[in-house]
């Protein structure tokens, strides 16, 4: 294929902008496996890079993306071979590296990450609704998972991958430095306001995982929580040791395969890419969007 489409951070603006564009192979950063890629999945991250709204593109022009999976096309690597089905994300993808917002890619081998067993590359991509997986792994686990939403209209949706409850998103206002003890674990993917009312209300030893800001990045708290309780506020690291994340993907493909994929993420064309985005910062997505380029 002499070219192909893809969907670009350019200079401009204050941030840089994207657009649809084309490239050749011969476009793409160095590495030594290319991959013909399937799916790439919309992240509020890529939503903010491709809208202009944040600094996240390193240098222009960039294909957006932060995460991919695809089949190996060729490979300089012994560890590779043409039809290896293969994950890619992290080491600054869509930041620093061309990402997976088009159908070919090109990337280091100790990048490319293969596909466990047990899961398919359209499964790959969904896992990363990671607020809707963690629900449905921690239901799966036998938890009584406790879940948090500002829409009524997503309460069926949370119910079917596992919520025992759901709470309405709390509202801003004036609170007492701890309030009543009422949860083990908390998964935080929003940040902001509701990061301060969760660890307000952790039980003794409770932890919180903080990786989201779409609610703000800065949160109103104090150190009680931590010395009165011994509450801890755990940061996620998406760019961990290669071997970490392998290991990591071989247990979402067995013991802690998420149960409800097809429910969580939902296929959009390429072409879609732009209303994605839109939706996913005006808060009117639920799961997951994934591009596939097959449609």
């Amino acid at each position: 294929m002499s070219k192909f489409k893809a969907y670009r951070i350019h200079a401009g603006d204050k941030f840089g902008a994207g657009r649809f564009d084309t490239m050749s192979l011969a476009d793409l950063d160095a590495g030594t496996v290319v991959l013909r890629i399937a799916y790439a999945s919309v992240n509020y991250k890529d939503a903010l890079t491709a809208r202009g709204k944040a600094k996240i593109a390193l240098r222009f022009p960039l294909v957006a993306g932060i995460d991919l999976a695809g089949t190996v096309e060729e490979s300089a690597d012994a560890r590779f071979k043409a039809g290896d089905e293969v994950i890619v994300h992290s080491f600054g993808l869509g930041a620093e590296h061309d990402g997976g917002y088009a159908e070919f890619g090109r990337f280091p081998a100790d990048w490319v990450i293969p596909l466990p067993n047990g899961l398919s590359l359209f499964e790959a991509n969904a896992t990363g609704g990671v607020a809707s997986i963690a629900i449905d792994i921690l239901a799966q686990r036998g938890f009584h998972v406790v879940a948090m939403s500002g829409k009524a209209d997503q309460y069926e949706y949370l119910r079917k991958l596992g919520a025992s409850e759901i709470v309405a998103r709390p509202p801003a206002g004036n609170e007492r430095p701890l309030e009543t003890p009422q949860y083990a674990g908390a998964v935080d993917s929003v940040g902001g306001a509701q990061l301060g009312w969760l660890l307000r209300r952790m039980q003794r030893d409770g932890v919180v995982a903080a990786f989201g800001n779409a609610g703000g990045a800065e949160f109103a708290g104090n150190v009680l929580p931590f010395i009165l309780r011994g509450v801890r506020l755990l940061g996620v690291n998406v760019n961990n040791p290669y071997a970490t994340m392998a290991r990591l993907w071989q247990r979402l493909a067995t013991e802690l395969r998420p149960r409800h994929l097809e429910k969580i993420a939902r296929r959009i064309r390429f072409e879609e890419l732009e209303t994605a985005f839109d939706d996913l910062l005006n808060a009117r997505v639920v799961g997951r969007r994934v591009v596939d380029f097959s449609l």
